[in-house]
């Protein structure tokens, strides 16, 4: 399937071009929280989106009306949009469906009206707390806002919702229910409780005082992983109509494969097992060999088990070949968008194939003995890589894993 536009809200830039230069220049978003008083958090890190203008690509009063996880979605569509050059209003609206997932959803807004209830009363709840909060919003105003009158859901599999609605709209797409799919995924959850419950569980790292080198992934002092909020948003486009209207093509998503662990709720299965099966379904419905990848985005969150966990499956997948493989994580830069991870991830890998260069692992400067390939440590790397795999894996055993392919010129 053709990717013909990318759009990028996030805490390393909200454009192609800003956020390229961070992943390559290896520039970290992370820093103090400042969506709340944190001073009391055993974390008080995230990697926030900054100087985000809403009303660039809304009127105020739907930026008012719709939560900032769905803000977020709707800006990174409208650039991807016009990045592709496709314009849903000049189409049938069947032609154009919308898949934009969400890990968790209005969670601000949530919070902010259940403390409205519970200082105020029933009656200062807002009559937008539903809209504002459901998962599936972002995609429904998203629709709204572009014409896109097609398939429309989100996927909610926790960190690896985003990952799924880009395979997800790949199937749409080739089983003829669309020409042309948005997808992606959007997040916005730097709020007290889902910081707090995130602590609690002791999943985020509480390196406070070198917030940009707190995401390492693979490293033998990794912590746990940081929030990230923001949105990535890719179109997809069927190859014939994207050749017809002469659109340039980034790439394509060659296949596309998914799993459950049958573990835990929160932990990875210890051998990745999950994690496997979904790199190997989506390596056979690309029909491409284990040899032929020359590159993984790592779902990589600086967990001690999900690193672990996640190298032992690359191994068991590649067998001799990861050794030449190159493996990194982009989380090292933007951190953790959960339910926005996979897209932003799955750009990033796009862009590195398209550009030739390979996004780095940033602050990985003592590699865990357990986690023994070769993770692009530092500094980004030159490499004309044909075939890619991009994966995110969600809490509750949720697998996904994009298999992406390099566009050659014409």
């Amino acid at each position: 399937m053709a990717v013909t536009g990318l759009g990028f809200v996030t805490p390393i830039g909200q454009d192609i071009e800003t956020v390229w230069s961070s992943l390559v220049e290896g520039v970290s978003g992370v820093g103090p929280i400042t969506r709340f008083d944190a001073s009391d958090y055993a974390c008080r890190i995230a990697a926030e989106v900054k100087d985000y203008d809403a009303e660039r690509f809304m009127d105020r009063k739907t930026a008012r009306h719709i939560g900032r996880y769905c803000q977020f979605a709707v800006g990174a569509a409208k650039m991807a949009l016009e990045d592709a050059g496709l314009d849903p209003h000049e189409m049938d609206p069947d032609d154009v469906g919308v898949i934009i997932s969400s890990g968790i959803g209005g969670m601000e807004e949530i919070e902010r009206n259940h403390s409205a209830l519970l200082e105020r009363g029933v009656r200062r709840i807002s009559p937008f707390t539903v809209p504002m909060m459901i998962a599936d919003m972002a995609a429904g105003i998203v629709a709204m806002q572009t014409g896109a009158g097609g398939l429309n859901y989100a996927i909610v599999s926790a960190c690896a919702s985003s990952g799924h609605a880009i395979g997800e709209a790949a199937e749409i797409i080739k089983r003829g229910d669309s020409v042309a799919m948005i997808a992606g995924g959007a997040e916005a959850t730097i709020t007290p409780l889902t910081m707090g419950a995130f602590i609690q569980i002791k999943a985020v790292s509480e390196r406070n005082d070198e917030p940009e080198r707190a995401c390492r992934p693979w490293d033998v002092e990794r912590d746990g992983f940081v929030m990230g909020e923001g949105s990535a948003v890719l179109i997809l486009e069927d190859w014939e109509h994207a050749r017809k209207r002469g659109a340039h093509v980034y790439a394509e998503i060659a296949g596309y494969g998914g799993s459950a662990d049958m573990y835990h709720v929160t932990a990875p299965h210890p051998e990745g097992q999950g994690a496997i099966r979904a790199m190997r379904k989506a390596l056979t419905k690309a029909e491409v060999e284990p040899e032929e990848i020359g590159y993984v985005n790592a779902h990589g969150t600086s967990t001690k088990l999900g690193d672990v966990a996640e190298t032992k499956a690359i191994k068991a997948v590649f067998g001799d070949h990861a050794y030449k493989l190159a493996v990194s994580s982009t989380k090292s830069m933007h951190a953790h968008l959960l339910g926005g991870a996979g897209a932003l991830e799955a750009g990033a890998t796009i862009l590195a194939l398209e550009r030739g260069v390979l996004p780095p692992t940033i602050n990985l400067d003592k590699q865990d003995p357990e986690c023994d390939l070769d993770y692009v440590p530092n500094h980004s790397r030159k490499a004309d890589v044909k075939v890619a795999i991009s994966n995110s894996f969600g809490f509750g055993g949720h697998n996904a894993t994009l298999v992406i392919k390099k566009t050659e010129p014409n």
